[in-house]
């Protein structure tokens, strides 16, 4: 059985710009389903990159307003925040990284995900192509730059181990995320841990040098990343308003991926913190290749297998990023599936 959801949350915070672009905003319309249109937020993991074309396209062509949705995008300050700012119903959905998802669900935070898109984890040690280092083997020695408690870097020393190596063998550098970035590019580290599909290209465009990638899906370690997530309580009261999102949803992301250039030419000017076009395109055309595993192949954007996630709670337990108590159903609901 396949279905389909999405993991997102955060607090909305005052810093976190609002983007508006349609409509008003707020969780007051009626849903869609009877011709009316409803009025509704979306707070992003984080600033906007190239990952979120597909709801800028999706507005842009129609296709959010097809499904009675007139969406407004905010900013993100992280997919914890974003998941937290959603149980508070301070915003109507959220996108976020499924690891925050679930441990915001196992701390009481009453969410769900409601659709999966991101099912290949981008997760990588980011080095330069021409550093000398290729293989695994090779971070022998080296010094990578981590951000304690986020999952890419939890789950670290399991891909060190999958791929023979230990944690004796890498020295780990603690920086936040734009520490990370500068570090990687003034040399002060040989690489970073972080998504592919993110920092890897934005490290391109400001240095010059082509980024290489040692995915932890290579090594046989995947984990579902970023979906789409929503207030337990919209689930319950207006399922049709989580129905319509999540087709719509599904619908931008198909059509994003279907022309990727016209997708990110719908972000152009929707905000000041925004990469440059050329970082955009690359972040969307690597994000295209993580929105499918092996057992979904072929489905519409969203749909995600059972055993994916099964393999996606076994892995996060064991790195005790969520409790391990929990069932499938405790975090996601298969009810809003394309085509369910």
């Amino acid at each position: 059985m396949k279905t389909s959801r999405t993991a997102l949350g955060g607090i909305a915070l005052a810093t976190a710009a609002a983007l508006a672009v349609a409509g008003c905003g707020g969780s007051d319309g009626e849903s869609g389903g009877d011709g009316e249109m409803s009025d509704v937020t979306l707070m992003l993991n984080w600033y906007p990159y190239g990952e979120h074309a597909p709801f800028y396209y999706g507005v842009e062509q129609g296709i959010f307003e097809e499904h009675g949705i007139n969406l407004e995008i905010q900013a993100g300050q992280g997919s914890t925040k974003t998941a937290q700012a959603v149980g508070q119903e301070q915003v109507d959905f959220g996108w976020a990284d499924t690891p925050a998802v679930l441990a915001n669900i196992d701390s009481g935070v009453a969410i769900h995900s409601v659709g999966v898109f991101l099912q290949t984890t981008p997760s990588a040690v980011q080095i330069f192509s021409d550093s000398g280092i290729e293989t695994p083997e090779d971070l022998v020695g080296t010094t990578i730059a981590v951000s304690a408690g986020d999952a890419p870097t939890t789950v670290f020393p399991m891909y060190l181990e999958a791929v023979g190596l230990s944690e004796s063998d890498v020295t780990q550098q603690n920086l936040d995320p734009a520490g990370k970035i500068a570090a990687m590019l003034s040399g002060q580290v040989d690489g970073l841990i972080g998504f592919a599909h993110d920092q890897g290209p934005t490290i391109q465009a400001e240095s010059g040098r082509e980024v290489s990638y040692l995915r932890y899906s290579d090594a046989g370690l995947n984990f579902f990343s970023n979906g789409l997530i929503a207030p337990d309580t919209t689930i319950a009261d207006d399922p049709e308003l989580v129905s319509a999102m999540a087709a719509a949803t599904s619908e931008a992301f198909q059509a994003a991926a279907d022309d990727p250039q016209a997708a990110v030419e719908a972000m152009d000017g929707k905000d000041p913190q925004m990469p440059e076009a050329d970082v955009l395109q690359n972040q969307w055309e690597e994000t295209i290749l993580l929105l499918h595993t092996d057992a979904t192949e072929g489905e519409a954007p969203g749909v995600t297998a059972a055993e994916d996630w099964e393999n996606t709670l076994t892995l996060l337990s064991d790195a005790e990023l969520i409790s391990g108590e929990g069932s499938v159903e405790d975090y996601f609901d298969d009810s809003f599936a394309p085509g369910a």
